[in-house]
């Protein structure tokens, strides 16, 4: 650990109020205990009220709490922060390094006390995610980059449609969690629009000299959700959905990102949605097949008919 970060690592455990004697913090900090004595003389010399208690129960301490900047965490913002770290890394958060940095320094400026706490709430919190790729991590880096700085990157980008990789410029102007996947917002300029872009199909990223300007009100988050589930202008044109079923199932088609969305009424053994009868009969059917038994159509009949259709296929695709 660097010089600076020792010796205010020393600072921060001396400001818990307990007295430490300079082979306690060699041991705690790993270093040498000459170098201990070099950083107390360093921090007595910069004006740091350091007590010196000589004999068998003596050690180093701080006149009355010297430390009041409110960068002191209490336990429960300790928790709360490394429980936040934790969510994170199982993200794919780009600068992981930086935060492993972070949670280390978090723990070592706590007393023991603190310690043991902290590791009987982390011991049984974690998250389990899909093994992130680490070239998505380099790509989300350089796009975290430009976003705060306001640079155009260039990129090949390969969409779901095609096999090969169109190179164009981007100006980024967020960047967001969604379902398992990260995504940037961007400015396209071989579309000449604002879209969204997967960041596991961004297959090379480059910075470039040009810079752009985001306008203060734009949000990336409203313009993707926006994208995602637009707003129901014609509603006229939409029919019921009604599905029966478990409970358990009912919840879970109610919490689903697409359907919670156009959700009308729900009861204990019934939910209701208004969509696109479109809709309802392209992308309704493939998803409701893995639900079994556990719903049942009631309306429109006709999505029955069509879920009839969609697993005949498949029992004549496996039955090959």
């Amino acid at each position: 650990m660097p010089k600076n970060d020792n010796m205010l690592a020393i600072l921060w455990m001396l400001n818990t109020g307990v007295k430490m004697t300079a082979k306690q913090i060699s041991e705690k900090l790993e270093i040498n205990i000459r170098t201990v004595y070099r950083y107390i003389d360093a921090l007595c010399a910069s004006g740091v009220p350091i007590i010196s208690d000589p004999g068998h129960n003596g050690g180093y301490s701080l006149m009355n709490h010297f430390i009041r900047a409110p960068l002191l965490f209490d336990i429960e913002e300790k928790k709360a922060l490394l429980h936040a770290a934790i969510f994170a890394k199982g993200a794919g958060y780009p600068l992981s390094e930086a935060l492993d940095n972070a949670t280390s320094k978090l723990k070592m400026y706590s007393n023991q006390e603190q310690e043991s706490i902290l590791s009987r709430h982390l011991a049984g919190f974690e998250v389990i995610n899909r093994v992130g790729d680490h070239s998505v991590q380099l790509v989300l880096a350089e796009l975290e980059q430009a976003v705060a700085n306001e640079f155009s990157v260039e990129i090949d980008y390969r969409t779901r449609y095609e096999e090969q990789p169109k190179n164009r410029v981007i100006d980024p102007y967020g960047m967001l969690y969604w379902n398992n996947k990260w995504y940037t917002v961007a400015f396209c300029h071989l579309r000449n629009e604002i879209r969204s872009f997967r960041a596991e199909r961004i297959l090379q990223i480059k910075r470039t000299q040009k810079i752009f300007k985001r306008s203060e009100a734009f949000s990336a988050r409203e313009f993707f959700m926006q994208n995602l589930l637009p707003d129901l202008v014609d509603k006229d044109g939409l029919i019921s959905l009604i599905i029966r079923g478990r409970s358990e199932a009912l919840d879970d088609l109610c919490l689903h990102w697409f359907l919670g969305h156009h959700l009308k009424e729900r009861t204990s053994n019934q939910a209701i949605f208004l969509l696109e009868e479109n809709l309802i009969h392209t992308y309704v059917p493939n998803f409701l097949l893995s639900y079994g038994k556990s719903i049942q159509v009631i309306e429109p009949e006709s999505l029955n008919e069509k879920l009839v259709a969609v697993a005949s296929e498949l029992l004549e695709y496996y039955q090959l």
